[in-house]
């Protein structure tokens, strides 16, 4: 019998939950990660309700956010209080500010919230926190370990998941907020073109500051994550 490997917990950028941004993107998933609520779709949605729900669905299990450091398992030796105090210090750390400015474009076949410019910032962040958040691992299961190198990766992809537990980190990394699954070619152009029309609605700006953190729980494999805590970043200025 299989033993149960317990929750998963993952950190993450999750803008502020009273931003525009965040009421964009927590709207197009239909799911408040820091309530765990549902939330009213986007006007634009209600002539393909079904459509977009069954678009979204995957993502929607994670919540709007970008990834930091991709979602683990603990380690034996590690408990949750030690992981919400390590976090908590973390960003209690002076670091430079990263500041992005947004566009919602295709990334690998899905739509996403992305830079519209790459920022040394921002990678350095996720970095520390793959690195540093790594001691409260517990190492990949064969089976997980399995199902991603089936999903096709370069030799530096699988140096990433052998030592880190993942596969897309430093030169691989990308900083994006995911809006859908992969979409069918046949509609990915007015897929994006109607999430464009409702960032330009519902964000009075494109720009964004990484000013927080959240660490996000997933309880079991088919629940959503929900944040679990949150702090605001020590800005080295």
């Amino acid at each position: 019998m299989a033993t149960d490997p317990g929750p998963r917990y993952a950190v993450y950028f999750v803008p502020a939950a009273d931003s525009d941004l965040y009421r964009f993107g927590s709207a197009v998933l239909e799911y408040d990660c820091y309530t765990g609520e549902p939330v009213r779709p986007p006007d634009e949605f209600a002539g393909d309700h079904d459509g977009w729900r069954k678009m979204t669905e995957e993502p929607r299990r994670y919540g709007f956010h970008a990834t930091l450091k991709a979602p683990f398992h603990l380690s034996p030796t590690c408990g949750e209080t030690q992981l919400v105090s390590a976090f908590q210090s973390f960003a209690g750390l002076r670091r430079g500010q990263a500041n992005l400015s947004l566009a919602v474009q295709t990334l690998s076949g899905f739509a996403a919230t992305v830079p519209e410019r790459p920022d040394a910032a921002i990678n350095a962040l996720a970095a520390d926190c793959t690195t540093i958040f790594d001691a409260f691992r517990a190492p990949l299961s064969p089976q997980e370990r399995a199902r991603r190198i089936a999903s096709g990766l370069n030799q530096s992809q699988i140096e990433n998941l052998n030592r880190w537990g993942y596969p897309y980190l430093f030169a691989d990394f990308r900083f994006h907020m995911t809006l859908t699954s992969k979409i069918e070619m046949n509609r990915r152009e007015r897929t994006l073109a109607t999430l464009q029309a409702i960032f330009q609605r519902m964000c009075a700006s494109s720009s964004v500051s990484i000013d927080r953190l959240a660490l996000a729980r997933q309880d079991q494999p088919a629940a959503a994550f929900r944040v679990l805590s949150h702090a605001l970043l020590r800005s080295a200025d």
